[in-house]
């Protein structure tokens, strides 16, 4: 059963995308007093208490400026808030931008509202979820691999674990997903709350830009992290 984490923040300008969205989260179990819209960055800065924001969804193209704005904000004061951008946005350095901010997740408008339902489940499990367009495109920046000297390998896993700078305790919490350990199981281990374990799960994933858990581990592994 999904936790819902409420009250949650829509920021998107077009009342057809709001409605949609209105329905999907009404549809997952929401109830519409915890459903908050705002049409702007300057709405949002006016009206919304960032201490009470739960989750999260977040368009990029505002009348006002970019939703990147908003996810920083975000990301600086409640760094364990689940922060889903939802935009038609698809530029290499916005999808980039945003992730670097903080965003958890990023999906595009055009999926059908079973994907969206999907991407929004993902996100209140602990999951980061990313759209299978910008999953390619980022797939496709990567070289194939190349018949390579032991040391010129070994030199290249190095360069990669500088790359991800993954905090301390983040490698202790990989290392604790990686042995099979529940997000519980973790907690009861080094005496965290299992919220404070999924916040930094979700920062993980997001570093070595995975979805899940076999994801995480196998681009751990090869990145010599395990």
């Amino acid at each position: 059963m999904i936790n819902l984490i409420a009250p949650v923040l829509i920021v998107e300008d077009d009342s057809f995308m709001q409605q949609r969205l209105r329905l999907i989260l009404l549809d997952i179990g929401y109830a519409d007093k915890d459903l908050h819209f705002m049409g702007s960055i300057a709405e949002v800065e006016r009206l919304v208490d960032y201490q009470q924001v739960a989750l999260a969804l977040i368009d990029l193209g505002l009348p006002d400026g970019s939703g990147i704005v908003l996810i920083e904000k975000l990301s600086q004061l409640r760094a364990e808030i689940p922060v889903l951008v939802i935009s038609a946005w698809s530029t290499e350095n916005m999808i980039i931008n945003a992730l670097q901010a903080g965003a958890t997740g990023y999906i595009l408008k055009e999926r059908d509202d079973i994907e969206l339902k999907v991407s929004i489940r993902s996100v209140l499990k602990g999951g980061a979820p990313i759209d299978p367009f910008i999953a390619r495109h980022i797939l496709n920046k990567i070289p194939l691999q190349t018949d390579t000297p032991a040391e010129a390998v070994t030199g290249t896993a190095g360069q990669e674990l500088h790359a991800v700078n993954l905090t301390q305790r983040e490698h202790q919490i990989l290392n604790l997903v990686a042995s099979g350990l529940s997000n519980q199981e973790i907690a009861n281990h080094i005496f965290l709350s299992r919220h404070t374990v999924e916040t930094h799960i979700r920062s993980v994933y997001r570093k070595l830009a995975v979805t899940n858990r076999t994801k995480a581990i196998s681009r751990a592994r090869e990145m010599g992290l395990l």
